[in-house]
C-alpha cells in the first residue's frame, strides 16, 4: 500500500481543522483533512456568532472554507474516515476506511462531538429546528418567546440565568429527579420559573416548529422553542485509542496551544473545549495550526544546524 507523506494530518474537516488547514497551506506545509463529512451541526440550519459568517448555513460555511483552502497546493481535503493510527511523534501511521495510508510528522485531531440519542419522544423531529443546545448560538432567534429547557441538576443553575437573557418566559423540565437542593428550587421559585420533574412523554410539533411538551402526569407546555442538555461522546475513539489523556468530560485533554499529552499530536475544536461554538473552534484550529508549524520549523532548523 503506497503511503502519502505528510507535515501534518487533520482528522476532522470543521472549522477548526478547516483554518487549521489555511494555516498551515499558508506556511507551505503537506497536510490532508480527512473529513468524513457527518458534521454535527448539520441538523442545524443556520450557524451564528462568526463575523461575516452569521446566519451561513453549516454546509454552505464549509464550501467557502474549501474553496479557499484550495488556493494553497500543499493542502488536499480526503473525503474519508480514518479509522487506525499509530506511531509516534515524526512518524505517526494513519489508514482510512477507503484504505488509504497516510505517514504523518504530526496529527491534529478536530473531531469534534457526537450526540448521543436522547430518549425523549419528538425531539429528533425538532433539533435544529426549533430546539437546540446553546442560546448563544439561537437564543436571538427565541427572543421573547414562551420555551421550555430541558436540563436539570447544578448545570441547570448556570443555564436559568443565562437563558433568562433572551427570555423571562421559560419552563424548567427536568425529565425526572431534577438533582437540585433546596436552596436551589427556593432560588427558581424567588424568580417565578416553573420547574416539572416529571418524565416526558412528547415533543409534539408541526414542520420541525414545536408546539408543546407533554409530561407522563398529563401536563401540557405551550412553548415555542427548546434548549436542551445534549449527552456528547467525542467524535472519534483515535486521540484514546493512541493514549491521548482524555478529561473526566470525555474530551480531549490540551494546553493554551492544543498540545495533547502525547508528543506530536495536538486536538483543536468540540473535542477539546467546552466552547461549543464554530469561531472558538476556528480559533483553536489556527493557535494549533502555529504551534504545529512552529514544531516542525524548529526541527528542520536543529537538524541542519
Amino acid at each position: 500500500m503506497k503511503q502519502q507523506q505528510l507535515d501534518v494530518a487533520i482528522i476532522g474537516g470543521g472549522p477548526a481543522g478547516l483554518n487549521a488547514a489555511l494555516v498551515l497551506g499558508r506556511a507551505r506545509k503537506q497536510v490532508a483533512v480527512i473529513d468524513e463529512g457527518r458534521p454535527r451541526n448539520a441538523v442545524t440550519r443556520e450557524a451564528h456568532g462568526f463575523l461575516t459568517r452569521d446566519g451561513i448555513s453549516p454546509g454552505e460555511f464549509r464550501r467557502i472554507a474549501q474553496e479557499e483552502i484550495q488556493a494553497y497546493p500543499s493542502v488536499s481535503i480526503v473525503a474519508d474516515t480514518a479509522v487506525t493510527i499509530a506511531g509516534e511523534n515524526g512518524n505517526f501511521q494513519i489508514t482510512t476506511g477507503q484504505g488509504h495510508a497516510y505517514v504523518s510528522k504530526k496529527v491534529l485531531f478536530a473531531v469534534g462531538m457526537k450526540d448521543r440519542p436522547l430518549d425523549i419522544p419528538g425531539l429528533a423531529e425538532v433539533y435544529g429546528k426549533s430546539a437546540f443546545v446553546c442560546p448563544y448560538c439561537d437564543g436571538w432567534e427565541l427572543r421573547d418567546e414562551p420555551l421550555v429547557i430541558l436540563n436539570k441538576g447544578p448545570e441547570l443553575m448556570h443555564f436559568a440565568p443565562l437563558i433568562s437573557g433572551w427570555t423571562s418566559r421559560f419552563t424548567i423540565c427536568t425529565n425526572g429527579p431534577d438533582g437540585l437542593t433546596d436552596a436551589q428550587r427556593e432560588e427558581l421559585q424567588r424568580h417565578q420559573v416553573p420547574l416539572w420533574d416529571s418524565p416526558v412523554r412528547a415533543i409534539e410539533s408541526k414542520d420541525g416548529i414545536v408546539q408543546r411538551v407533554v409530561l407522563e402526569d398529563g401536563k401540557a407546555i405551550p412553548c415555542r422553542g427548546i434548549f436542551f442538555k445534549p449527552e456528547l461522546v467525542t467524535g472519534s475513539e483515535l486521540p484514546k485509542l493512541l493514549g491521548c489523556r482524555m478529561t473526566e468530560t470525555g474530551m480531549v485533554a490540551v494546553d493554551e496551544f492544543g498540545k495533547t499529552s502525547v508528543a506530536g499530536v495536538y486536538s483543536a475544536g468540540d473535542a477539546a473545549s467546552r466552547l461549543h461554538q464554530s469561531i472558538a473552534a476556528a480559533a483553536m484550529g489556527s493557535f494549533a495550526a502555529a504551534a504545529m508549524n512552529n514544531e516542525l520549523n524548529l526541527e528542520v532548523w536543529k537538524r541542519e544546524g
